[in-house]
């Protein structure tokens, strides 16, 4: 017995990737009135009581260990009690963690907190103001194997309720000054809600920009970097592992059908270079069970409607979770998500089913807008691209350098539904673009072109112009004219919906002329 023994203990003290995670849970209250809670959670008010946060309770405990994370930062706790409620539920089914830590910023209806199997060695509150609204980053040292290992539990401040980007920028600042005090060796996972896409620079919205465009997440906690330039980066500069994933995988949260990364781990150098514990590359993902989902696709957010609380629902955030070893940190060179934005036209795009990065497309021509959306040119005989619901900023007649990051094709129509300034090169001569009706015959129609001036006969919604017959699509159904009427076309694109397609988007791209 003990050869046996003798034989395996070494096997046993070989040390395993060990999981990290973030968890917005969305509001986790308890029943007992404190005087600081939000409105709907008022103890006795809008169907909150005892019963109530005892299903919040267990379907908070159902997400955590079905996670099964060795350390999970956790935001939207409300303070100590109900947290101590969620670690009696977490060992009553069994997923129960041995230490634990949270935040007591006095005032503030929610805080942060951290769940972990490895033995704290010490934690500390950086306070980023004395407003019980500013809440503060909650920082803990565990011991990892003998190793130290710290951890910054965000929550910043959200969008709504004039959330302007310097609210953020006072979190930023706060958590930089305290790591610029750090050992320089000292490793560290910084995590949590941070209210910020993990390209913030580019999706500042005009509302709340009253910093220049200077954003807390991509400038000031410096994190504008990609995979092969943090193994050599300074102090200060991150890596946000959302960069790990295909650019349409980016997300865990959904406002009104609009997808964000709100949820980050973010890592330093020190996390890529053969040292103590290094990241597990292309570890980092979101948790998707099941049941997160409605039947609709939508997250399984906490359920309140019309005014009470309905006992159904988890969170209206996914958790985010990566690996961590005190293996060395492997390049995957063949990997190319995370390196610098590759060059593309718009050609090339049509050759593409997905895209795995960011895609910049040079000097592109708005040659037709309507709404937030628009149709894109690089060269009269190049193809045209269309940007769905994602041209608000862009002005029809400018050409641009745009940072592409997300496309799909929507019953054959190839689109572009993310896509940012990185350039406005000025104004362009759009007309050299379009197609007139001497260019039209049956292998020149191609979808996203856009087309002017043409002259033919409407019937049954079709346009009858140089022996061709062309579907046509009026966006308002009252601005379809009668059978037979001859129209003038200023504007239409050659769209596409199970077949090609004019699309015509209003009164002004048309006139109907006498027969």
């Amino acid at each position: 017995m003990r050869f046996i023994l003798f034989i395996f203990i070494p096997l046993l003290l070989i040390a395993k990737p060990f999981k990290v995670a973030s968890y917005n849970v969305e509001n986790l209250f308890d029943a007992s009135f404190q005087g600081s809670e939000y409105e709907e959670y008022i103890p006795g008010k809008h169907n909150w009581n005892k019963r109530m946060m005892e299903i919040k309770l267990n379907h908070t405990a159902e997400v955590i260990c079905d996670l099964d994370a060795d350390i999970v930062g956790l935001q939207e706790i409300e303070n100590e009690t109900i947290f101590h409620h969620l670690l009696s539920r977490l060992d009553k089914v069994g997923c129960g963690y041995k230490y634990a830590a949270i935040t007591h910023k006095k005032g503030a209806p929610i805080q942060v907190a951290l769940l972990s199997r490895y033995a704290i060695k010490k934690q500390n509150e950086i306070q980023v103001s004395y407003s019980p609204k500013v809440r503060n980053i909650l920082e803990v040292t565990l011991d990892i194997e003998g190793k130290a290992l710290t951890l910054f539990v965000n929550h910043w401040k959200s969008k709504a309720y004039k959330g302007y980007e310097s609210k953020r920028i006072k979190y930023a600042k706060a958590l930089q000054s305290r790591i610029a005090r750090l050992n320089p060796h000292k490793e560290y996972i910084i995590l949590g809600d941070f209210n910020a896409d993990y390209n913030a620079y580019l999706t500042l919205e005009d509302k709340l920009n009253d910093t220049q465009g200077k954003t807390a997440f991509s400038d000031v906690l410096k994190t504008k970097i990609d995979e092969a330039h943090i193994i050599h980066a300074s102090n200060g500069w991150h890596y946000t592992l959302w960069k790990e994933l295909p650019v349409d995988e980016r997300w865990s949260h959904k406002f009104y059908g609009k997808k964000s990364s709100l949820d980050q781990i973010v890592l330093p150098q020190k996390m890529f270079d053969a040292k103590g514990i290094d990241y597990v590359n292309n570890s980092f993902h979101v948790f998707k069970a099941e049941y997160l989902f409605t039947k609709r696709g939508y997250i399984n957010r906490w359920r309140y409607k019309h005014g009470k609380h309905m006992a159904k629902g988890y969170s209206d955030h996914l958790p985010v979770f990566a690996y961590f070893d005190t293996k060395p940190y492997i390049i995957d060179k063949s990997d190319k998500r995370s390196i610098a934005k590759s060059k593309k036209t718009i050609d090339d795009l049509y050759a593409i089913d997905r895209l795995s990065g960011e895609v910049k497309l040079e000097s592109v021509v708005v040659i037709l807008k309507r709404g937030n959306h628009a149709i894109i040119k690089q060269s009269k005989l190049g193809r045209g691209i269309f940007l769905y619901g994602c041209a608000s900023k862009l002005q029809e007649g400018h050409r641009y350098d745009l940072l592409v990051d997300n496309m799909k094709n929507y019953k054959g129509l190839k689109e572009v539904t993310r896509a940012y300034i990185l350039k406005d090169r000025g104004e362009s001569e759009k007309r050299h673009y379009y197609m007139r009706q001497t260019e039209l015959n049956q292998k020149s129609l191609k979808q996203n072109e856009v087309v002017t001036h043409i002259i033919g006969f409407y019937r049954n919604r079709s346009l009858y112009v140089n022996g061709l017959k062309i579907p046509i699509y009026f966006k308002k159904k009252k601005h379809r004219p009668k059978n037979g009427q001859k129209l003038k076309i200023y504007y239409a694109h050659l769209g596409y919906y199970k077949q090609l397609q004019l699309v015509i988007y209003n009164t002004k791209d048309y006139e109907i002329l006498e027969n």
